[in-house]
């Protein structure tokens, strides 16, 4: 069983485009969690080059996860939540060298609603194009990953949110507003 005093440490994982950012602020809110966009843990190198629509490399994306893992490791409690691709289970198991006992919420949906999502979204340095690169390097978690909840995007988020709190070991009292 785990301590009831452990901040709680969550990414909020998927391709860019699945609502990671909108369910890891609504799960923030809801817990009382502090929430970070895993983007703005970026060097800005990349961020251009992904504004350029470069794909990043593994040697772009350690230093980010490790920052990404240090950031949830330094977390007091109730805890934090990050909005984080981690696609791939090298990218998950880097965070979990760094942050320690931590949570990820999977947002598996299908490419054709995610890049409907995407074409509507303006003002991100993610370019739609880059989608199928993102869909390429994804492995989706397996069995043997019991700390991942996975969730389908096509529920509304308010149920997303329901689900994953359901999921979630949560062992310390919860605002009355649950």
């Amino acid at each position: 069983m785990s301590d009831s005093n452990a901040p709680l440490r969550l990414i909020i994982m998927g391709v860019s485009g699945s609502g990671k950012s909108t369910l890891s602020l609504a799960l923030g809110e809801r817990l009382g969690l502090q929430v970070t966009d895993g983007d703005d843990l970026h060097l800005p190198e990349s961020v251009a080059k992904m504004r350029a629509g470069i794909a990043l490399q593994d040697a772009d994306r350690w230093p980010w996860l490790d920052r990404i893992g240090a950031y949830l490791a330094a977390s007091s409690s109730p805890g934090r939540v990050v909005a984080c691709s981690a696609l791939r289970r090298a990218y998950r198991d880097r965070i979990r060298a760094q942050a320690g006992a931590v949570r990820f919420v999977f947002l598996e949906g299908h490419f054709e609603l995610i890049s409907q999502r995407m074409a509507r979204r303006a003002g991100h340095y993610m370019q739609p194009q880059m989608l199928e690169s993102q869909f390429r390097t994804l492995e989706r978690p397996t069995a043997d990953e019991t700390d991942v909840i996975t969730l389908t995007i096509t529920e509304p988020v308010n149920q997303l949110v329901d689900e994953a709190i359901s999921a979630l070991p949560i062992h310390r009292s919860l605002p009355a507003s649950l």
